[in-house]
């Protein structure tokens, strides 16, 4: 078996539907897994890791990965929370980003979370909404749990406020709602069982995982650079431990291959016309072990 191979039997669970489902798989595909999806089938097969992937609602994966049926899930970090099961928040994924609102009517006359004391408020996440409304001094809020539409309910008068997922906001505005104040933050999570059954798989697993966020976060930079200016060049681009600088045939000149943010891409390139490299080049990558 290959180095790089995961050990058989890595059991981990993923999205079956939602805005998680399709950065999950993105994920485990880049890692180098390799599986099909086949309709409504509940899992799929990696026959060159015997790895197997679990697809599942997302708040059962926190359950699943502390009860020790999977070794691995990528849920959404507010489901963790949310269930508050012992689970092992291995890396932040980057994507699937929204925040926990409280969102009432726009012609309400609530404008801030102590308004809605002895107030009926529909959430999802009973248990964050419990929990903030007793951490802001909240008193008598009845907390209905909800699992549909969750806007409408506000509509239709059957609750003051709503606690909801929100990514762009849209769907509030469609709905006449406005935020009065954030609960959390969250985005996807890959988790973990404390003592996972194949932890060596599991190692290799998220080492795999990181070469996928590293890529993410940086590109590969290529120039060509004067030699007198290559102190300056590496002062502008040092990379992640240190640039890669080779002679070219012309003596005057040295290429320079660099590992740059991408977030800083475009600074670092103007920087470096401005310095006489020429040649400058931006190649993305799938991924990258730093």
């Amino acid at each position: 078996m290959p180095d790089e191979a995961l050990e058989p039997g890595l059991l981990i669970a993923a999205p079956s539907k939602g805005r998680l489902r399709e950065g999950a798989i993105s994920v485990l595909e880049r890692a180098g897994l390799r599986f099909r999806i086949s309709g409504r089938r509940l899992f799929s097969d990696c026959p060159e890791t015997g790895a197997r992937i679990l697809f599942c609602n997302v708040a059962d994966i926190p359950v699943l990965v502390a009860e020790g049926v999977v070794d691995l899930g990528i849920t959404g970090s507010d489901q963790v929370e949310e269930k508050g099961r012992p689970v092992e928040i291995h890396r932040r994924l980057g994507f699937g980003r929204c925040r926990l609102a409280v969102a009432v009517h726009k012609d309400a006359p609530y404008r801030v979370p102590s308004d809605l004391s002895g107030r009926v408020v529909g959430a999802k996440f009973v248990e964050l909404a419990r929990a903030y409304f007793v951490r802001n001094n909240v008193a008598d809020v009845h907390v209905l749990e909800i699992q549909g539409a969750v806007e409408g309910m506000v509509l239709l008068g059957l609750v003051d406020a709503i606690v909801e997922i929100v990514e762009t906001g849209s769907s509030l505005v469609e709905n006449d709602l406005v935020e009065i104040d954030q609960v959390l933050s969250a985005e996807a999570v890959l988790i973990g069982h404390p003592a996972p059954r194949e932890s060596e798989a599991c190692r290799r697993l998220i080492r795999r995982i990181d070469g996928v966020l590293a890529a993410d976060r940086y590109s590969l930079l290529e120039y060509n650079c004067p030699v007198a200016r290559i102190d300056e060049a590496r002062s502008i681009s040092p990379g992640f431990s240190s640039p890669t600088v080779q002679p070219l045939h012309d003596p005057g000149w040295f290429g320079v291959k660099v590992m740059v943010e991408k977030n800083e891409i475009q600074r670092v390139v103007d920087a470096l016309e401005a310095l006489g490299c020429v040649a400058i080049l931006e190649t993305e990558l799938r991924h990258a072990r730093l």
